[in-house]
């Protein structure tokens, strides 16, 4: 086996050669190494970036046709993630999980997929014209989140769909929690199919033992994770990894990464995926251990606090849940009285704390290598002052995305997406057809799809998000006052 130097990080110092030797910059960006960037952001920023803010000039390689030290960093990258072919993105995690949809099989296909998928896989099945087969998660009880999909579901989908081009799994989901990834890949692949990960949110579990086993190592074929959430690159920054023997060609995803990635990516994105991979290859495991020191103390302190529980260990069955990422801290607060929108709202208007996400029952903080023991005991101390403050009465159980009937399917999602709409006030629109994609965000999970009749429960849902402050994503009204419809 080629043995890799983690110490290298090619693509970085190249680009710091390059700014170092006083270029004579006459191509794009037009800001000439800075030169020509607004006053106000340069102050937030500094110079020092804007001058490896470059294209693809001698020397400095193509990612959309790697051979240089391009190439040679994708090499190292996937040397240290335990991959056999590694491509950077800079795209996010999206394009990845939408290269690998457009890979996996052809128009027609059909491919098998959590309920509880990221809407960017949705966007790859309306590009690829493959309809899915979905599969619904288990939900957690209590804390009301949806976790992973049960391994006999996997196993009844791949009997029931032989033909299936492949087959999604989510490793680890938004709220940290991660299924029998390593039964399901035995049974996907004695059916001949290649399973893909979705590993947005894990791409440091490869560097601790005491965090989940990896998606490639229990036995994925592909996984596309986000680089930025946990590994300390740029936002908007990630990799998509093919394993040793992946059944997937290679060939094919390189294909379909350069469809859809930019003529005109970031250096400054890419060099920071170049810089992440040699720290987690050279400090991944002495970061992740203090990671998860700062963690636990977290964990304890909100443990203690009245109406306040933690998702840990105690919550694993070892199957729905079959580990889970001890640096994702999920906290329910509708035992106060609050729900986790209302929760979140007010730790940032009254302590300057801002969380990752917030659903009905929760909310959830995302630690990486940049966690800070300091900030982790302010903000303890923010949520016991919320819960004394403004808790009340625990609110009553609520009907969540796991409690959906499954979708009454009228029109292909792809066929849908480019028909006539309308638009309904959101209160009208059980029993029309939806023309469009509906997310709470984050997650970023579709409630609805193009294609789908409107449940009566999912317009409650929906009203009682929009009502509680909520985000949405896909509706083209953001406030979600009104909801397109299929004019049919």
């Amino acid at each position: 086996m080629k043995k890799y130097n983690q110490n290298e990080a090619p693509l970085l110092e190249a680009l710091s050669g390059y700014a170092r030797s006083a270029p004579g910059r006459f191509h794009v960006p037009g800001h000439g190494g800075g030169r020509g960037v607004p006053e106000d952001l340069l102050d937030l920023t500094g110079p020092g970036v804007y001058s490896i803010d470059v294209t693809e000039l001698p020397g400095l390689d193509d990612l959309n046709s790697p051979t240089g030290v391009i190439a040679r960093a994708q090499e190292l990258a996937a040397a240290a993630f335990g991959a056999g072919r590694s491509f950077f993105l800079a795209g996010g995690a999206t394009q990845g999980l939408q290269a690998l949809v457009l890979a996996s099989g052809r128009p027609g296909d059909r491919i098998i997929l959590p309920r509880n998928c990221h809407r960017s896989i949705i966007g790859g099945l309306v590009l690829s014209d493959i309809a899915p087969v979905f599969l619904r998660p288990a939900v957690v009880p209590g804390f009301n989140f949806t976790a992973g999909v049960p391994v006999k579901e996997y196993d009844l989908a791949v009997s029931e769909h032989p033909d299936a081009c492949g087959v999604f799994c989510i490793h680890p989901t938004y709220y940290g929690t991660v299924g029998n990834t390593g039964e399901i890949s035995r049974i996907v692949r004695a059916a001949g199919m290649p399973l893909l990960a979705d590993e947005a949110h894990g791409c440091h579990f490869g560097f601790h033992r005491a965090l989940p086993e990896g998606a490639l190592a229990a036995g994925a074929d592909a996984a596309a994770q986000s680089i930025h959430k946990t590994g300390g690159s740029l936002t908007q920054s990630s990799m998509l990894h093919l394993s040793r023997g992946s059944l997937l060609d290679p060939e094919r995803v390189s294909s379909a990464v350069r469809l859809i990635q930019t003529s005109s990516p970031s250096y400054i994105l890419l060099a920071s995926l170049d810089a992440a991979r040699r720290q987690l290859a050279r400090r991944g495991f002495d970061l992740m251990d203090r990671l998860l020191e700062v963690s636990g103390s977290l964990r304890d302190d909100l443990s203690q606090i009245p109406g306040i529980e933690v998702f840990g260990p105690e919550h694993i069955d070892g199957e729905d849940v079959f580990d889970f990422d001890p640096a994702r801290v999920v906290v329910k607060t509708s035992g106060t009285g609050l729900t986790g929108w209302q929760a979140a709202s007010w730790l940032a208007g009254n302590y300057g704390i801002y969380v990752e996400m917030a659903d009905r029952d929760n909310i959830v903080m995302v630690l990486g290598p940049g966690a800070a023991s300091g900030e982790c005991r302010e903000l303890a101390l923010a949520v016991r002052d919320l819960a004394r403050r403004e808790g009340g009465k625990p609110l009553p159980p609520s009907s969540g995305l796991g409690d959906f009937p499954d979708p009454a399917v009228v029109v292909g999602i792809r066929e849908a997406w480019f028909s006539s709409t309308r638009p309904v006030r959101t209160e009208q629109a059980a029993g029309l057809v939806s023309g469009e994609w509906v997310a709470v965000y984050p997650p970023g999970i579709p409630v609805l799809l193009p294609g789908e009749e409107v449940s009566r429960a999912v317009v409650n849902y929906l009203i009682e998000a929009r009502e509680s402050g909520a985000r949405f994503q896909g509706p083209a009204d953001p406030g979600l006052e009104y909801i397109r419809v299929m004019d049919i």
